[in-house]
């Protein structure tokens, strides 16, 4: 019997690649005065390259460009806090993301977040994404002081919620850090798919958040109603 979905955010229920990409040519907008002689093609394709998804924080992305582009009039700082600031305004949500949460809590199962990143940062993605609400538990790693793939941030959340691994489900798109991290957590591991990566030893994979109930329909099928003698 499953009682509690865990998921990732960046990469499942967060459209990360869309927001990045909305939120960098929005800050080139803002701030063309600064960064005006370098094209917005350029600004934008070279942020994302440096970005890598989302693994290199912004600081060495923002020290990069103004390195490369001669940025002047605004410093590497105040481009980041920019960032900090704005991104949240450019959170895009994958489809179904309300949804398939409002299904979930139908049924009355718990649900969690564990996300690695900065903890304000993250939660103020998750309030943007209007999903704070379903949600009994979010771990975030600087908040916790550690990350995913480490078993013990899966271990904790597990102990929020009140209930066993083998009552869980995990879903994220990572295959190491969301997939193989919550199998060894004892869960069971549902891979979002990204098209980064083309074969993941998952449970389960999906294409849309709105299949998660269906899996949950699978392993745990709801009472049917007997028959009226």
């Amino acid at each position: 019997m499953i009682k509690a979905v865990i998921f990732d955010l960046d990469g499942t229920l967060l459209n990360r690649d869309e927001s990045v990409n909305m939120f960098v040519n929005n800050q080139y907008d803002r701030l063309r005065k600064f960064i005006g002689h370098i094209t917005k093609e350029q600004f934008a394709a070279r942020f994302i390259e440096l970005d890598n998804r989302g693994y290199v924080w912004k600081d060495k992305v923002y020290q990069q460009l103004v390195d490369e582009y001669k940025i002047t009039g605004i410093t590497w700082e105040e481009l980041l806090q920019d960032y900090i600031e704005e991104f949240q305004n450019s959170c895009v949500p994958f489809p179904n993301l309300i949804e398939m949460l409002e299904d979930l809590k139908k049924r009355n199962l718990k649900l969690g977040i564990i996300t690695n990143g900065k903890g304000q940062f993250q939660m103020d993605n998750i309030k943007a994404l209007g999903i704070e609400n379903y949600l009994d538990a979010i771990l975030v790693s600087e908040w916790e002081g550690i990350k995913k793939p480490d078993p013990q941030i899966f271990t904790r959340a597990l102990k929020q919620l009140d209930v066993s691994e083998n009552e869980s489900i995990f879903v994220g798109d990572h295959p190491v850090n969301d997939v193989e991290a919550a199998k060894n957590a004892g869960m069971i591991g549902v891979w979002k798919k990204d098209v980064q990566w083309s074969t993941v030893d998952a449970d389960f994979i999906v294409d849309d958040l709105a299949e998660i109930p269906l899996i949950i329909d699978r392993i745990s099928p709801r009472d049917k109603a007997l028959p009226v003698s």
